[in-house]
């Protein structure tokens, strides 16, 4: 299959990715993060645990994973001001899966900065004004996240197949 763009010319922060690793049971980690992710202004609209969904259909034995939406109304109304289509890409989610017991991973990509590079949302202001809005937003939780793991966890390299790094140039705008 070809793609009309690089996956391995996109770095993190093209598509907004934000990763850290927690040191505490699933469950905290994913009580956790909903708190925090809600102290940032985001509401959580939708929450599920495919781990759980996929043993229950399936009879999958999957390590804990959980999704929760993560949404700002405010945002997410300006984003739809701009392009009805953002709603194919709604909510913004978090992830949360256990590496090891005791050992969390927590991961977002943006969908704001997705809809401009898949072509749903334009290259223009009121967009840049959307993906600005989420990113703050983001990076508060994120920071908070990162401040209470012990670890200090942090940041992840991009996927399992890379990705180019930040400041090597060649990416798409």
């Amino acid at each position: 299959m070809s793609l009309p763009i690089d996956p391995e010319q996109l770095t993190r922060e093209d598509i907004g990715e934000r990763s850290v690793t927690l040191n505490m049971g699933h469950d905290e980690a994913v009580e956790h993060v909903r708190q925090t992710f809600e102290a940032a202004g985001f509401g959580m609209p939708v929450e599920f645990s495919p781990s759980e969904l996929l043993r229950e259909k399936i009879d999958a034995d999957r390590d804990p994973y959980y999704v929760l939406g993560a949404c700002n109304p405010e945002m997410a109304d300006k984003a739809l001001e701009v392009t009805r289509e953002i709603g194919a890409l709604f909510p913004c989610n978090v992830v949360v899966w256990e590496v090891e017991p005791g050992v969390q991973q927590v991961h977002h990509v943006s969908i704001m900065k997705i809809a401009r590079l898949n072509g749903i949302a334009p290259d223009n202001d009121d967009w840049e004004e959307v993906v600005d809005g989420t990113r703050r937003m983001v990076e508060e939780a994120f920071d908070d996240l990162e401040t209470t793991d012990d670890a200090g966890g942090g940041e992840k390299p991009r996927g399992r197949q890379g990705g180019k790094q930040e400041g090597s140039g060649g990416s798409p705008q």
